[in-house]
């Protein structure tokens, strides 16, 4: 029986969107397994966590602000690098930890 437990931030979909969601998983698993019998033991379980539990990048979840944020920061990280890093160690060197930052 496979089980898919999925977290969201409360309040972003709506009930409907939840159970679009739950079944377009459930096809997912479905299709994967090859049966159609198989739809009967998929669980889904959609959990809404608050607001206040959420953080990107270290910083408290501000809703779609925060994915700006993190991408403004991630764009900016890109830009520097020197070369394309491929391992962790390379990566540490294109682009080392900044304090304060």
């Amino acid at each position: 029986m496979p089980f898919v437990n999925v977290k969201l931030v409360e309040g972003v979909f709506s009930e409907a969107e939840k159970h679009k969601l739950a079944k377009a998983l459930t096809d997912v698993l479905v299709e994967f397994e090859g049966s159609e019998a198989f739809r009967e033991v998929v669980w889904v379980l959609i959990e809404e966590l608050h607001p206040d539990g959420w953080h990107i990048g270290g910083r408290p979840w501000e809703g779609p602000r925060s994915l700006i944020t993190t991408l403004q920061k991630s764009k900016a990280i890109v830009e520097t690098l020197d070369g394309v890093p491929q391992t962790r160690a390379e990566w540490a060197k294109a682009a080392p930890v900044l304090k304060g930052a």
